[in-house]
């Protein structure tokens, strides 16, 4: 009997049903846009449209010395300036064409980082909500897509991690998502429904963000309430057994206060991938005090249940007479095949609750406090299909003979159950004032977080044998079912449970780290058109791990201390409001046993005392914009380099510090915004030379960087053929493009390049209504999404989805 099943979400009829009610309660689902219009400013509607559908004017830029005030937290300066939020979109969303695409005028959204892209030193890659909403974008990892130098992996080793993890610059982040600039420490696959917009912050950025951030940090700017009215919904159904709506409500109380609740339903399968769907709900309400008035306080409950079948692809195998392993999809294996049992499962329940302040002391004092506390829970089991060189061979002399173990080369994951909580809270203050002649920025500030993590360890039975060595099933025919397999309960087959190298077997595992930061920055303007920014963070990091029950001796038990700074300096040059030219230098540090909650390795006798990850960044950038702010530009040359770096061997999991050293350098180039009237695009592009400089392991000294690909690139555009008429319509597309990249440091096995073509096609029924039609991988190319040392996970294949979507 599965111990699972008591972790199974609520149907998502429930869930649907749910949302329905909502509906017909007068709250319709999410709007494709922000839509906050006062019931006085009601009636003139119409005109607001129009007027949205003409191209972009200038949009000023900040006076030089000086954040742009609605950046600072969520418009609420510029909402107290209209009397409205400032993300108010009038409807203009919805037509599609409402608003340039160029990003540099979109804020980060958070305190610690109050200016614009434009006036940021870093290279920064967003994802605004009008993209989102064009391409029907359903999750992060949907959304990331767009962003070069983000690729998708799973963790490995006895953690068998998934949900998001992500690489950036072809470093792990798997703990640097931030919503709101909190981290979110949970391990699930994230929805969309709740996205305003995405920041991708290139590069160190301990400074702002803390211990991590060696590639980046990937922060979310979620949908909050805002001074207005408006309802919205959508609903989506098409390819693969696709079924979703969301729901957007926001309601104004009073003069200062308003509610919001955004929800979802989804419900799907995989095209191109067999027994592979994902069962969702979630909702995410919020309420917001003193709206419009210069001290604001916003509380969000966030929750997500998710039932959705793991899915750890195709095993990469080297072909007799070749040196260069590559996915058996590639030599004729069935992209469908599947390699998972009826145990399978990951079910995961996210509960988090945001409070956020934000006070304006005065003209020269904002004061910022954010506090999170988050509850994660998952039932987790997965198979990891191994083909060792007996199956490769046979796979090309005798298919049929081929079989594939699916414990997997480390001999698991088996099942567990994982509960965790965290809890974090940020206090800072901004501060803007002159002596003399120089204008001053400072950010001073606290940082302190809390994480738990507790796993329960479950394991298989074979035949009435506490060993599973003879779960295999074929390499070309799979099946889910393997008779006389079964799965104990807590303890239950003690002795089988997974061996953690240096360890040992253990029932339970529990991790838990505590942060304590301070971080402190100034951005000094010596002349009008020229700043200098310096900042560092210091941090002290207490990690513990313990692995008990089951096993001699009672148990393990292990822990770490480490102190870190991690500063930044950056010049930059502002000859005109449309021009900036900058320097960064950065440094982040990632401690051993950073990642409590998706780490596949704990600590251990061997690796206490291992020095911390240690990355810096050499970057010079350019930002331009053109055509009076319609459209914005961007190019920047970089040097990551990465010391100490930690090494986990492909066939144990062990992890060792190595002093390894690798670097990446390479061009990042952008391109945001209206070319011409109702012709809107976004592209980029990223050239990366990523390879290790020395290595304890010579053969590996000059290979490329796992996961790291030398070339990247996205482009979409879209074209409005007579906005405001009857007969509008909007069509475009686009690209997504991947250099082929190795899955390991020896660079002995790889995935081929990536190309995914999409398309849509949307009309707009009056200005309350649109229509829309969007196709994916349109060529049904073999590519693929998550990226492990020996394995690759074929990616959606040719879909279709439609979609109606409203707003009032």
């Amino acid at each position: 009997m599965s111990s699972g099943a008591k972790y199974r979400t609520p149907s998502l009829s429930l869930a649907l049903g749910s949302l329905a009610m909502g509906a017909s309660l007068g709250a319709p689902l999410a709007s494709a846009n922000d839509q906050t219009q006062s019931p006085q400013r009601h009636k003139h509607h119409h005109r607001h449209v129009a007027e949205a559908s003409k191209p972009a004017t200038n949009t000023p830029s900040p006076a030089p010395g000086y954040a742009p005030a609605a950046a600072l937290n969520g418009d609420e300066h510029a909402a107290r300036k209209t009397g409205r939020s400032a993300q108010s979109g009038d409807g203009e969303s919805l037509l599609v064409t409402g608003r340039s695409m160029n990003i540099l005028n979109d804020p980060i959204g958070i305190g610690r980082m109050p200016q614009d892209i434009m006036h940021t030193p870093q290279t920064v890659n967003a994802v605004p909500r009008i993209l989102m909403e064009q391409q029907n974008v359903k999750s992060l990892d949907e959304a990331l897509r767009d962003v070069p130098g983000v690729t998708a992996s799973v963790g490995e080793g006895e953690g068998g991690m998934s949900g998001d993890q992500f690489l950036i610059r072809g470093f792990q982040a798997q703990n640097d998502i931030y919503e709101n600039g909190l981290r979110d420490f949970g391990v699930y696959t994230r929805d969309s429904f709740d996205y305003d917009h995405i920041s991708v912050i290139k590069g160190p950025s301990s400074e702002v963000f803390g211990n991590g951030t060696t590639g980046g940090a990937i922060n979310i700017t979620t949908k909050v309430a805002h001074l207005g009215n408006n309802y919205g919904a959508q609903f989506s159904g098409g390819s693969g057994e696709y079924y979703r709506g969301t729901l957007d409500f926001n309601q104004q109380i009073g003069e200062h206060t308003a509610i919001r609740i955004t929800g979802m339903g989804n419900e799907n399968n995989e095209v191109g991938r067999d027994n592979i769907y994902s069962h969702r709900w979630g909702l995410a309400p919020s309420i917001g005090f003193g709206l419009g008035t210069k001290t604001t306080f916003t509380l969000e409950y966030f929750h997500q249940s998710d039932n959705r079948i793991p899915d750890y692809g195709v095993p990469v195998i080297t072909k007799p007479g070749t040196a260069i392993a590559r996915p058996a999809t590639e030599y004729g294996l069935n992209r469908h095949n599947w390699y998972g049992t009826n145990y399978d499962q990951d079910v995961t329940n996210e509960n988090m609750l945001t409070g956020r302040l934000q006070s304006e002391i005065s003209q020269y004092i904002t004061v910022f406090d954010d506090l999170r506390g988050g509850m994660y829970q998952r039932w987790f089991s997965a198979s990891q299909p191994g083909c060792d060189t007996t199956c490769a061979s046979e796979f090309f002399t005798d298919p049929s003979a081929a079989t594939v173990d699916r414990r997997g080369h480390l001999g698991g994951p088996e099942p567990y159950q994982q509960n965790d909580w965290s809890v974090q809270n940020v206090f800072s203050v901004l501060a803007k004032f002159k002596t003399g002649s120089i204008k001053h920025e400072m950010i001073a500030g606290w940082d302190v977080e809390h994480v738990y993590d507790r796993r329960t360890n479950y394991a298989y039975n074979f035949n009435g044998q506490n060993g599973t060595a003879s779960d295999t099933t074929s390499l070309v025919h799979p099946s889910h079912t393997q008779t006389g397999l079964l799965l104990g309960g807590a303890g239950q087959y003690q002795s089988n449970l997974v061996n953690i190298s240096g360890v040992g077997r253990a029932l339970y595992k529990t991790g838990d780290a505590t942060d304590v930061g301070a971080f402190f920055s100034e951005q000094m303007w010596v002349a009008p058109w020229f700043s200098i920014k310096g900042g560092f963070r210091w941090d002290h990091w207490n990690s513990h791990y313990s692995a008990n029950g089951g096993m001699v001796g009672g148990g393990v038990h292990y822990g770490q201390q480490q102190d870190t700074f991690n500063p930044t300096v950056s010049l930059m040059y502002t000859p005109s409001k449309n021009t900036m030219v900058y320097f960064n230098w950065a440094r982040s540090t990632t401690p051993l046993g950073l990642y409590v909650t998706n780490s596949s390795e704990p600590l251990k006798s061997s690796t206490q005392g291992f020095k911390p990850e240690q990355s810096s960044l050499y970057e010079l950038g350019i930002k331009q914009q053109f055509f009076h702010g319609r459209l914005g530009a961007t190019a920047s040359v970089f040097r990551l380099e990465k010391g100490n770096a930690m090494m986990t061997d492909p066939s144990t999991g062990t992890v060792s510090s190595s002093s390894d050293r690798q670097r990446n350098q390479g061009v990042e180039l952008s391109l945001s915004g209206q070319i011409l009237k109702n012709w809107n695009v976004i592209g980029t592009y990223a050239y990366y030379d990523a390879t290790t400089t020395w290595s304890l392991t010579a053969a590996d000294v000059g290979k490329r960087i796992q996961y790291a690909p030398k070339n990247m690139a996205t482009l979409w555009t879209t074209y409005t053929i007579a906005p405001d008429t009857p007969w509008n319509v909007t069509f475009g597309g686009g690209l997504t493009w991947r250099d082929a990249v190795y899955l390991n440091a020896a660079n002995t096995a790889r995935v081929p390049h990536t190309m995914d073509w999409d398309a849509m096609i949307s009309h707009n029924i009056g200005h309350r209504w649109r229509m829309a039609l969007n196709g994916y991988n349109l060529t049904n190319r073999v590519n693929y999404s998550n990226l492990f040392s020996d394995r690759a996970t074929p990616s959606v294949g040719r879909t279709f989805l439609g979609s109606l979507s409203f707003t009032y």
